[in-house]
């Protein structure tokens, strides 16, 4: 499933695009996607202007003139692709261009916007775990996917004291702590097993042993630097392509070439040598080394 990187490459890739541009329409192929789609869902959007476009946790809004916010979720298969239409130029480095007229006719093609100026932008999700919603924007903070969402890990909310807050007390495996998106916003299995190793701390280690009763514990400030680090390095790189995740122009992302320990299971540690392992939590596999990380 796209993680917080993809999903920012995704929305940055959209921005210039949809940002600022009216809606002229709306093409609906089936009648949802996970769950149905809203009431009225093509009606309302149509006509309306795209005004911010921004990334929430794994979830991309879009505010609209109309005072709703459509919200989007990749699930595990879905993407965009922006088609050009007559006369559109230079919207971005994600810019993929093609005849207008072959916008949307893929067989797990779902919903066709059609801009103003002639660009489409296609979602494709063969899958159709994807999720699209539209709801006034005053019941944003509340929305039932959105409300109890931690800090983004890209913040200024989000630091070592924050963290040393949220771990106090807690007995749960330090991965999962990092998973709970009632912590952190958007923070994925691939990136925790990354941020992880280059901290040198243990999936396994205990929360609450990183908490000191009077100070903040360094370990702490130095796995809050590398989960900066290493999603910034991911978002510059375009993501990594697991599967079926690909930019708005076709384009794969390239993280996964950087991989310390994800997905590289016997291989040997970058840092110590020894074979790189896996175990499974919560349902998820964990990379690491045992020897760098304790």
């Amino acid at each position: 499933m796209p993680e917080l990187p993809e999903v920012e490459t995704v929305m940055r890739g959209l921005r210039p695009v949809l940002e600022g541009c009216r809606i002229e329409g709306v093409t609906l192929r089936r009648a949802g996607l996970r769950f149905p789609f809203p009431e009225r869902f093509a009606e309302r959007l149509a006509g309306s202007r795209v005004t911010t476009l921004r990334r929430r946790a794994k979830y991309i809004l879009a505010g609209l003139d109309s005072g709703e916010v459509l919200l989007i979720h990749l699930g595990m298969t879905g993407r965009f692709t922006v088609f050009s239409g007559q006369g559109a130029q230079n919207l971005g480095e994600f810019y993929f261009e093609t005849a207008a007229g072959e916008a949307g006719q893929g067989p797990h093609d779902h919903v066709v916007l059609a801009l103003e100026g002639g660009t489409r932008v296609v979602y494709t999700d063969p899958r159709r775990f994807g999720i699209m919603d539209l709801f006034p924007e005053v019941l944003l903070a509340s929305h039932k996917l959105l409300g109890g969402i931690g800090v983004e890990p890209l913040g200024n909310e989000f630091s070592a004291d924050y963290l040393a807050e949220r771990f106090r007390g807690k007995a749960a495996p330090l991965k999962a702590a990092l998973l709970d998106q009632h912590i952190i916003a958007g923070l994925g299995n691939i990136y925790v097993c990354e941020a992880l190793h280059r901290a040198g701390l243990s999936p396994r280690r205990k929360s609450r042993t990183l908490v000191k009763k009077k100070s903040v514990d360094p370990r702490l400030s130095e796995l809050a630097r590398h989960i900066r680090d290493v999603l910034s390095e991911a978002i510059t790189a375009g993501g990594s392509t697991l599967q079926d995740f690909a930019h708005t122009d076709g384009a794969s992302g390239a993280f996964q070439q950087r991989f310390l320990v994800y997905d590289r299971e016997g291989e040997p540690c970058m840092k110590c040598g020894a074979p790189i392992l896996r175990l499974v939590q919560s349902g998820r596999s964990t990379f690491y080394c045992r020897h760098c990380q304790t």
